[in-house]
């Protein structure tokens, strides 16, 4: 068993003067209780520390840089970043998210005048260098009070003296959103033109979360109303949103491209007057338009970019109420780190449970490191600090396992998830609350059955049971035996060695795929299974074997005994809920919920992935050999049924390094569209056997096929030399209905362009000639002077005799002339 410990990584002695910083803040933040450690900022790669010195009259920024390579700069001369301005410095921010391949990093410091410099760290000179200076407003009175960077767009509040604004602007709305796109390049920063995205608004800090800048309004100045409220803007699309923090409550308005804050919550004002939200304590960027806060009501919750305000955790009581509380908070994959004052909460994000509490010796700041966005990281005066797994010593190991009550509980969260979901209010249930007061019978009757169970199992001999309960427990029975066989698993692989615990995951691992297979799968199991198939892929692709029973014989087939039942669920068509966007004409899941075969291809293209194309043959059959009519996976497309060639093709890589698997996917699914697509990609890769092979064995599957198949290649003979070869067979494959007329008309249609102008069959080299089409217009010339009988019972007693045939029998050189009319035919050089 394991618990989640706060090691030190670094005191700061490997970094340039690591001392002074570490004394700095010792003594700077010691005695200050407003700011402490909100002016310090740390580099995406934690290499970088710059603190932002704010004292009047003069205010300035410091540098400390780790040393990579300390034997180097003890004789190299490093390059500090040391800036002393009478100008106040607003913010600093890092350019880039991770180092380049030059070991550089651009740092933007921006100043309350709208002056802007950017910094480049280099390896190679150690140090930081200047690259330029701009000014970031248009105003040269404007005042920058927030700046933030959301993709590639610099966004910032400034403020401009009321002669700037509208006449009948509040003293409080001198305020206005402004944004520049921004690229760093090797030789500097380009921006672009200044745009005012919103104008008389109150004074707001700005806050990038992926996509998204949130706009939070400075409680120091701003109306009382306008708290309630706070922004979510798209700079991309140019949307904005508002929001509150109200539980249960959340105002939402999209309103494309406003610019005037008193138009864009005007229908806001009568929602806002009714309710009183929550103040904000604390605010950090979640990453995907996401934004975790921490409210004065104790509770951590998340806003969501589609508006929805999710809670996670809910601090103890008078946690936030203890003078100057300082926070901070981030979340690391599925943990959320929180730090109030000297404590440090470790919280796990799927269900709230508090997974650890750290009490401190320092107030901390945590920061997100690029190289390990896992593990939660922390800044405070003693150093650089992170959040490691300990195992416990063996005493604590050896502590037995409580099944019993263990199930017990599961029986509990069990009822909390589906009273949760009948529940009409957004207050999270827990067991303590569904415990508390007797609120509710069915747990308990389930607790009581389950600890009935366990005990007539523990138990020889029972008593007669009455034949309610025993019915009751017949139907519970399977479910029973899984929660006690679940915790002996459990049990068994807590003191399991390293190769016990491989064979015990592979087993449980089987049994659960099998369990969610045997059952109806919801969203929430399929999701379930996702998850299994991502955190075990090796032991899933092992399962779906043995579930399906997959054999390969020996002439390169798949069979597979599974029931009719199982593949149904195999093969069930795509979610109405799955997103889909096209990448080189295939289709690919955007969204992380796979169905059922996409996932089983992704394990055989990952494991096996010459037999994907098999698997595909054998799911085909399997649908054909249904009789069932909700299987129509292989039918006419659509919303609700996609062809399985296509969802398999969703597995392949973009960038066509797969193309044979591609090819032979699509001519698995039998579909003309899809064979003329596969014979498409092989005519690009200049296959030409196979080009042959394909299409004399598709040409027999039906007539339109084996027209627009010998129209493509018969486009590619009057291109070019390289199927010479194979012209015996490609004309055998000529359909019956195509005349001299239409061969030729092809053939002067496809031409290339440079024989355009010396006449269409004279041509030397790579041009096609008559001497190579004649035999094919031998035999349709033959097949056309043949007579006909076809209708010979209409043509019985024709009205007038038919004309006078020719006395002299024409050739094939006439039957040209005549359907060439006005072209001179010889037998010179290779034509006839």
């Amino acid at each position: 068993m394991t618990r989640l410990e706060l090691d030190q990584v670094t005191d700061f002695g490997d970094f340039t003067k690591g001392n002074d910083l570490k004394e700095f803040l010792k003594q700077t933040y010691s005695n200050i209780s407003s700011q402490r450690l909100s002016d310090v900022r740390l580099s995406p790669d934690g290499r970088h520390i710059h603190v932002i010195v704010r004292q009047t009259p003069r205010s300035g920024l410091m540098t400390y840089d780790k040393n990579q390579r300390p034997h180097l700069m003890q004789c190299q001369k490093h390059a500090d970043l040391t800036v002393t301005r009478n100008v106040p410095i607003v913010d600093v921010i890092y350019m880039t998210q991770s180092k380049a391949e030059d070991g550089s990093c651009v740092l933007g410091i921006f100043f309350e005048n709208g002056k802007a410099e950017f910094w480049k760290f280099l390896e190679c000179r150690p140090g930081w260098h200047l690259l330029q200076t701009v000014d970031l407003c248009n105003s040269p009175t404007a005042k920058v009070v927030s700046v933030c960077i959301c993709l590639n767009f610099i966004v910032w509040c400034e403020e401009r003296p009321l002669s700037e604004s509208s006449g009948g602007a509040c003293n409080n709305f001198r305020y206005c959103i402004c944004m520049r796109t921004v690229e760093v390049n090797e030789g500097g920063v380009s921006l672009g033109c200044v745009k005012i995205a919103l104008h008389h608004n109150p004074r707001y800090s700005t806050i990038a979360s992926g996509d998204l800048v949130y706009l939070l309004p400075v409680t120091d100045n701003s109306p009382v109303d306008v708290f309630k409220v706070f922004l979510a803007w798209s700079p991309e699309h140019d949307t904005f949103k508002v929001h509150s923090t109200c539980s249960s409550s959340l105002l939402m308005k999209s309103s494309k491209k406003e610019s005037d804050f008193t138009r864009l919550v005007t229908d806001c004002v009568g929602i806002l007057s009714t309710v009183n939200p929550p103040d904000i304590c604390g605010v950090s960027p979640a990453g995907y338009g996401d934004l975790l806060l921490l409210l004065s009501t104790g509770w951590v919750c998340v806003i969501k970019r589609d508006g929805g305000l999710w809670k996670i955790y809910k601090l103890p009581d008078n946690c936030l109420t203890s003078g100057e509380t300082q926070n901070s908070l981030n979340v690391y994959k599925e943990i959320l780190a929180l730090t109030v004052n000297r404590t440090l909460f470790l919280i796990d994000t799927k269900c709230g449970l508090e997974l650890e509490r750290i009490s401190l010796k320092w107030e901390g700041r945590l920061f997100v490191n690029t190289l390990d966005t896992q593990s939660p990281q922390m800044l405070s005066e003693a150093g650089l600090f992170k959040v490691t797994q300990k195992e416990l010593d063996a005493k604590a190991r050896s502590i037995p396992v409580d099944s019993e009550s263990a199930l017990v509980e599961a029986v509990f969260e069990e009822a909390c998830k589906y009273y949760q979901q009948r529940s009409l209010s957004s207050t999270q249930l827990t067991v303590e609350k569904l415990k508390k007061g007797g609120m509710f019978q069915a747990p308990i009757s389930l607790a009581a059955i389950l600890g009935d169970y366990l005990n007539n199992r523990n138990s020889k001999t029972s008593e007669k049971k009455s034949s309610g309960q025993e019915r009751l427990m017949n139907s519970l029975e399977s479910e029973l035996k899984s929660l006690v066989l679940l915790e002996d698993i459990k049990t068994s692989m807590l003191k399991a060695s390293e190769k016990d615990l491989e064979s015990d995951c592979e087993n449980l691992v089987q049994q659960e795929i099998c369990r969610l297979l045997s059952a109806e799968l919801d969203k929430e199991n399929l999701q379930y299974l996702n998850s299994i198939f991502h955190l075990f892929p090796a032991e899933s692709w092992h399962a779906m074997q043995a579930a399906l029973q997959l054999r390969c014989n020996g002439e390169g087939s798949l069979s597979s005994k599974a029931s009719a039942e199982l593949w149904k669920i195999i093969l069930s068509p795509v979610q109405p809920t799955a997103n889909f966007a096209h990448c080189n004409g295939q289709q690919k899941h955007t969204n992380a919920v796979l169905p059922v075969f996409e996932l089983l291809c992704h394990s055989i293209f990952k494991f096996q992935p010459d037999w994907l194309p098999r698997f595909l043959e054998l799911a085909l059959q399997q649908v054909g050999a249904s009789s069932t009519s909700s299987w129509n996976f292989g039918g006419k497309e659509s919303s609700e049924s996609i062809p399985l060639y296509k969802r398999a093709l969703t597995v392949l890589p973009c960038k066509g390094a797969h193309q044979h698997l591609e090819v032979e996917l699509l001519l698995c699914s039998q579909r003309p569209n899809a064979i003329m697509q596969a014979l498409r990609i092989l005519i690009e890769l200049g296959q030409w056997e196979r080009v042959t092979q394909v299409a004399e064995r598709f040409c027999r599957q039906s007539p339109l096929l084996n027209k627009e198949i010998f129209i493509a290649l018969l486009c590619e003979v009057s291109q070019h030399r390289d199927l010479d070869p194979y012209l015996d067979l490609l004309w055998t494959l000529c359909p019956d209905d195509m005349s001299v007329t239409s061969i030729l008309n092809i053939v002067l249609k496809n031409l290339p362009s440079s024989a355009q102008n010396s006449g269409p069959f004279e041509a030397e080299g790579s041009q096609i000639t008559i001497g190579l089409l004649k035999p094919l217009l031998r035999k349709v010339l033959q097949r056309e002077t043949k007579p006909s009988h076809r209708y010979a019972d209409i043509l019985q007693s024709p009205t007038r005799p038919p004309p006078t045939p020719p006395r002299q029998a024409k050739g094939v050189g006439a039957e040209l002339d005549r359907a060439l009319p006005g072209t001179q035919m010889t037998s010179q050089a290779g034509l006839l």
